[in-house]
């Protein structure tokens, strides 16, 4: 069957969906949220005209009291109500697809020392764009801000500066294409991204209005070693680019990027690695985001996800039930202690230089801050055999979403893949144990880049593809791209 008579048909069974709810007669009563999916895309690629009829009816109904539906009955018309705007969605996921090959103008990257999109690299590249630097060339002063704004360093370890950071963050940072989730980092989370052994607190920039002392915008490194191919490199891996909603069109964004630039390099650093929703000169790697639902139910009631077609939540449930205890229980499976770092240093190592193109050189120390399981920031679980000897590892991070203007939710408990290692099992069933731990740990959805092997079990343990793509970049570095498959970074 064709990707075109493939849509016909799930247009079709959507369209039957619709008249089932009219048939039933479910009477409106109250506003009813409207259902979308990081992984529904093929109802939502029809043409407009293709739209069945009787989603009209969906459409145009007044309101529907959502507490007094049945669970089948709330689902499908969660599923149903907003056809239109699923379309408009899967639009946008394909103009996002297409900005890969689109030779779009960057002012500002276009002055930087990047790659930009239609160079050719050559095979045996592998090395810095602008190459010798002079610290004692670098500007020793900021750069200028905006009248009415003012430079600041941000203290993560002090309760009241962290509480600032949070709250610019949670209101003005990562949402998606609906605005109907936004990143919610939590102050815990942040201190641990931002004080990882070598910090420096100067890397962490503010943006404060001058009046007010407000923080207005923000972006932050940290130090890090990466082996790009067979070279290792002091970087600053960047994170949390974030500027107030109110703040848009200032072109603050240009401004925080050169100046945490200027802070890098007077430390005698020149290259950078970071990652980005969208498409700008180079990414050197993509990477796709896929979602397995833990809490089905929720996910549907948030519009994260939807009821398949033709099928009812009891089976839905069925199909993505888990087993209640890890498979590895047996065989040692604990949670890591901070005793276990050196161990789990060697095996995360080993595995990283065996597969990835471009990964974190990971110290001991760096190993034990970042993966030293924090209550609600990261889960780190082992394998430890009767010799005393680490055999497997497995982890995730934290990091729920507020859910805008949802009736029923206001929170989703969402963990990410971090790093996972398997040599005595399969990486389809580590993954699968780590699924059941996230579940027990509260987790309602698990989030996981097709980076490594990832990709290879997603379809047995009924991942869905999202429509979210991360690229990665390199600044002033140059080397070949690579698939997604050799990625051996996750940033936070």
């Amino acid at each position: 069957m064709s990707g075109g008579e493939e849509l016909q048909q799930h247009l079709k069974e959507v369209g039957d969906e619709i008249d089932k709810i009219v048939a039933q007669g479910i009477e409106p009563k109250a506003e009813a949220v409207s259902a979308s999916s990081a992984t529904a895309s093929a109802a939502s690629a029809a043409a407009v005209d293709d739209v069945p009829s009787s989603s009209e009816f969906l459409l145009s109904t007044k309101q529907v009291d959502v507490k007094q539906l049945s669970d089948n009955d709330l689902i499908k018309f969660l599923a149903l109500k907003d056809f239109e705007r699923k379309k408009e969605r899967w639009e946008r996921y394909q103009n996002k697809t297409k900005m890969l090959d689109a030779q779009k103008e960057h002012k500002f990257w276009n002055t930087q020392p990047v790659p930009q999109l239609t160079e050719d690299i050559a095979a045996d590249q592998n090395c810095p764009i602008d190459g010798e630097q002079d610290v004692t060339k670098v500007r020793q002063e900021p750069y200028n801000m905006p009248p009415g704004f003012e430079w600041c360093s941000i203290d993560v370890n002090d309760p009241v500066q962290v509480e600032e950071l949070y709250n610019l963050l949670n209101q003005n940072y990562v949402e998606d294409d609906e605005a109907m989730f936004r990143f919610d980092y939590s102050k815990e989370f942040l201190q641990w991204a931002l004080t990882v052994p070598g910090y420096l607190k100067d890397w962490h920039v503010g943006v404060r209005n001058a009046k007010t002392g407000v923080l207005m915008g923000c972006i932050t490194a940290i130090p890090v070693h990466c082996r790009v191919y067979d070279r290792v490199v002091p970087m600053a891996e960047i994170n949390f680019l974030c500027v107030h909603k109110k703040l848009r069109t200032k072109r603050l964004a240009p401004v925080l990027i050169k100046e945490i630039t200027r802070r890098v390099n007077l430390t005698d650093r020149w290259q950078a690695v970071y990652t980005a929703g969208v498409v700008l000169p180079k990414p050197v790697s993509r990477c796709r985001y896929y979602h397995r639902s833990l809490n089905p139910k929720k996910l549907i009631e948030v519009r994260f996800s939807s009821l398949p077609p033709g099928s009812t939540l009891t089976k839905h449930l069925q199909t993505l039930k888990l087993p209640k205890r890890p498979s590895s229980a047996s065989r040692g499976l604990r949670w890591m202690t901070l005793e276990d770092a050196p161990k789990v240093h060697a095996l995360l190592s080993n595995y990283l230089h065996s597969k990835a193109k471009l990964a974190q050189e990971f110290s001991v120390e760096e190993v034990a801050h970042m993966l030293t399981p924090r209550a609600n920031v990261v889960s780190t679980y082992v394998v430890e055999n009767e010799a005393g000897e680490i055999t497997d590892m497995c982890s995730f991070y934290y990091l729920p979403s507020t859910v805008i203007n949802n009736p029923l939710h206001n929170k989703l408990n969402a963990v990410y893949s971090y790093y996972n290692v398997a040599t005595t099992m399969s990486v389809k069933d580590l993954m699968r144990d780590l699924l059941i731990v996230a579940r027990e740990e509260g987790a309602d959805v698990f989030n996981a880049l097709d980076l490594l092997e990832n990709e290879g079990v997603f379809d047995e343990l009924l991942f869905g593809a999202g429509d979210g793509f991360l690229q990665y970049y390199l600044y002033n570095w140059k080397c070949p791209a690579m698939p997604a498959k050799e990625m051996g970074l996750v940033l936070l």
